[in-house]
């Protein structure tokens, strides 16, 4: 099937944070299940915390700096994508939104994502719906079906909800490595084509911009 690459977006705000956690085990999953449909997976993490001043310097200047213009590359030529964002005031947090909004707004175009979200009760568990969802939908991404949304509640011993965390990851995880697995993998595209990630996915702003890869 060819080797895959996995981006992940997390954006938490601590250190260790619980976004983080769920970032991770959604990763490991969809690698084992790729790699049981025989592909070579890699998986790239990219932690907004660490990104945030560049980011708010993007968004003021139009320039990337060296760490920021790596990580956008990285999810904009991914075969497949993970995001997993804390939920603030009923919906994604303002630095995952902000790093959303560098990306040029076709760079997503049918890419496969997962997304997740966690919060501190489940009450916020339908953010992922009506506010994460309708963004990369808008973005012209593929979201599977399942979004995992995971509350402080499942990460305790004895967690109660009717489909348990694990079922929730193991069912996303299983969606988009199905959709990733019948896509075209992203190394066998030519960069030049007008069809691929820094043809018709990037506008000649962002390219002088400094948004694409030297």
């Amino acid at each position: 099937m060819g080797a895959r690459r996995i981006a992940v977006i997390s954006a938490g705000l601590s250190n260790p944070s619980s976004t983080r956690m769920l970032a991770d085990r959604l990763a490991a999953e969809t690698a084992n299940r790729l790699t049981e449909l025989g592909s070579e997976v890699s998986v790239d993490v990219i932690e907004l915390r660490d990104l945030a001043h560049d980011i708010t310097n993007n968004l003021l200047t139009g320039f990337a700096p060296p760490a920021l213009d790596s990580a956008i590359n990285t999810v904009v030529s991914a075969d497949g994508l993970i995001v997993v964002t804390p939920i603030f005031s009923t919906s994604y947090s303002g630095l995952f939104k902000s790093f959303i909004d560098v990306l040029d707004p076709d760079a997503l175009t049918g890419k496969p994502v997962l997304i997740g979200a966690n919060a501190g009760t489940a009450r916020h568990s339908l953010a992922i719906d009506y506010a994460i969802r309708p963004l990369f939908t808008y973005l012209h991404a593929e979201p599977v079906s399942t979004g995992v949304f995971a509350a402080s509640s499942d990460w305790g011993a004895k967690a109660d909800d009717v489909a348990p965390l694990s079922t929730r990851i193991e069912r996303g995880a299983r969606e988009l490595a199905a959709a990733m697995a019948r896509r075209e993998p992203a190394a066998d595209k030519d960069p030049f084509d007008p069809g691929s990630y820094l043809g018709e996915g990037r506008s000649f702003g962002h390219l002088l911009g400094g948004l694409a890869g030297e």
